[in-house]
């Protein structure tokens, strides 16, 4: 599985997604700026999740038309530290989320 990390997401989470999930943060892939139906275009045909904290994208993209799954995080802030507590909840969705569903990860 590929899962692309969205700028606002610390790249240190990397290391704390499960044995097997291949992760690149959008900096990285040279993405950094892209609006998100850009962004979203670009990334379904190499990536089959989206990790981010942009709240907005299930109004402003017809998602019925995304072939990639997101994975929205909610926590008080973007900083490691109150990101780190949900990657359990987002390993445990990363093994069942499908192209085109939304599935929201809080504390």
């Amino acid at each position: 599985m590929r899962v692309l990390l969205d700028e606002n997401i610390p790249y240190k989470l990397r290391p704390l997604f499960e044995e097997g999930v291949e992760v690149i943060t959008v900096g990285y892939r040279g993405w950094k700026g892209k609006e998100k139906g850009e962004l979203l275009k670009s990334a379904e045909s190499e990536f089959d999740v989206l990790v981010t904290m942009d709240q907005g994208i299930p109004q402003q993209q017809n998602l019925s038309e995304i072939k990639m799954g997101i994975v929205l995080l909610e926590a008080k802030s973007n900083r490691y530290e109150d990101l780190e507590p949900l990657m359990n909840q987002v390993n445990t969705v990363l093994r069942t989320i499908e192209k085109g569903q939304v599935i929201s990860v809080r504390a």
